[in-house]
């Protein structure tokens, strides 16, 4: 079972489509695949046509004394293979009660130790905001993906993320590789191709060569949930996707190898 966390310190930078874009291909190459929502603002959740009122069953229960066990918490999807659970608007109460109720920090990894085996892949999109529910995904993870808009402004956010990710890794005292995704890229303007290029300088080989670009049918949550039949990918963003998760299993398949 390999877990990897979807995240950015800045938000609006693609890790919600991210998560599906990949979690919908690794289910097409036959892959049980699992999509955890860790942001209070549970855009993943309404993605899969989940009401939020009343609070669905989600990721909240995992926090609880006792845990609930993730398996009891997965819904089933349009797309065979691939499964989800929900966030809740509750989530953001996490931080104050860390205060009290020591060990939440590794609530997350506990829970999906006591789920080995049920998927091949577990994706973790996580909340653009460093706290407690991060600090989870990071913990767990097994990889880290950043997307990042290709902007400026983007780029600031990019460098506290890796700066984050490098200070989970040298705690937790195992690595936590790191895959960087331009996303919502266009190539007809000069700043995109400007924080592309700055991007790859800046960060070299864990920076994706290509970019996913700009593709408003992205933004259609039906297209995303769509199935995929074969290499028919909707629109240039998803299959630009497709690109990007033969690149980021390639480097996971590296780094199991040195593991071993």
């Amino acid at each position: 079972m390999r877990i990897w966390a979807i995240a950015n310190q800045k938000g609006g930078v693609g890790k919600t489509t991210t998560t599906l874009a990949l979690g919908r291909q690794l289910a097409a190459l036959g892959h049980r695949v699992l999509l955890i929502d860790l942001d209070p603002h549970a855009s993943l959740t309404r993605s899969f046509g989940i009401p939020l009122d009343p609070p669905p069953a989600g990721v909240l229960e995992l926090f609880a004394a006792p845990p609930a066990e993730l398996a009891t918490l997965c819904h089933a999807s349009r797309i065979p293979g691939l499964d989800h659970v929900c966030a809740q608007s509750a989530l953001a109460t996490l931080e104050r009660r860390s205060a009290n109720q020591p060990g939440l920090g590794l609530s997350l990894q506990n829970a999906l130790a006591r789920h080995a085996g049920r998927h091949d892949y577990i994706l973790l999109d996580c909340a653009p905001t460093l706290g407690l529910l991060m600090i989870n995904a990071l913990a767990a993870a097994d990889r880290l993906i950043i997307p990042t808009q290709a902007e400026p402004l983007a780029l600031h956010g990019l460098d506290g993320m890796v700066r984050t990710g490098e200070m989970v890794e040298r705690s937790r005292r195992r690595p936590l590789p790191m895959s960087i995704l331009p996303t919502l890229f266009d190539r007809r303007t000069r700043a995109g191709n400007e924080s592309l290029r700055q991007m790859q300088d800046n960060h070299g080989t864990r920076v994706w060569e290509d970019a996913i670009p700009v593709d408003t049918r992205m933004s259609n949550a039906a297209t995303l949930m769509a199935p995929v039949e074969g290499d028919d990918y909707p629109g240039r963003g998803l299959a630009a996707y497709r690109r990007a998760l033969d690149w980021i299993l390639a480097d996971d398949a590296r780094a199991l190898e040195q593991a071993a």
